[in-house]
């Protein structure tokens, strides 16, 4: 029995860091996706079009793991994946736009950006901090960024109280036994019951 629960432990150990070392991969590799995708195409309704129906497909995704984290054998790991998927995911989304912005509209920004650039401003934005070295300069910039803030603002809220809320789910189920069905009905004729 002692042996059992040794491996028991150990599987646990090993589930966990799979789940610490997938989050890692994807990030990585959607950092990686992001440096070797072919983005020569220009920005036009095309691009908005596509970051509008990236963002849809994004909040899909959000959403299906959100519920993943509610099923999961260790919920917060789980959720740790989920923002490792995420967040790199969203940054790149924008990065992607203002990098086409950048380049199909010289001057949109104080600064030619490169695909570096663009992540740096991108998260700049995120984490509100905008060191103002890179600034919008253009009505197009401008409003792309502007849309970028409201979203992370939302994001944030949404993503940290869902997150949470889907750990908490997660948790409570992990505790709960599973519904054997309905309770017996008491016997209250019986003499042993006080």
């Amino acid at each position: 029995m002692e042996r059992a629960g040794r491996s028991a432990r150990r599987m646990s150990r090993l589930s966990r860091a799979a789940h610490v070392v997938r989050a890692l991969i994807t990030a990585a590799l959607v950092t990686v996706l992001y440096y070797v995708a072919p983005l020569d195409w220009g920005v036009g309704v095309g691009t908005v079009v596509m970051l509008l129906g990236a963002l849809v497909v994004f909040g899909w995704l959000l959403v299906w793991q959100l519920g993943t984290i509610t099923r999961a054998a260790y919920p917060w790991f789980r959720a740790i994946e989920t923002m490792a998927t995420t967040v790199p995911l969203f940054l790149v989304l924008f990065s992607a736009t203002y990098f086409l912005l950048g380049h199909d509209v010289p001057g949109s920004f104080s600064e030619p950006l490169t695909r570096t650039a663009a992540l740096y401003f991108t998260i700049s934005v995120f984490v509100t901090v905008g060191f103002g070295d890179i600034v919008p300069t253009s009505e197009a910039a401008r409003g792309l960024t502007s849309v970028q803030m409201i979203v992370d603002l939302i994001l944030l809220a949404v993503l940290g109280k869902a997150v949470i809320g889907s750990v908490r789910v997660g948790l409570r189920r992990r505790r709960t036994p599973p519904d054997t069905g309905p309770e017996p009905e008491p016997d209250w004729g019986r003499e042993d019951l006080p």
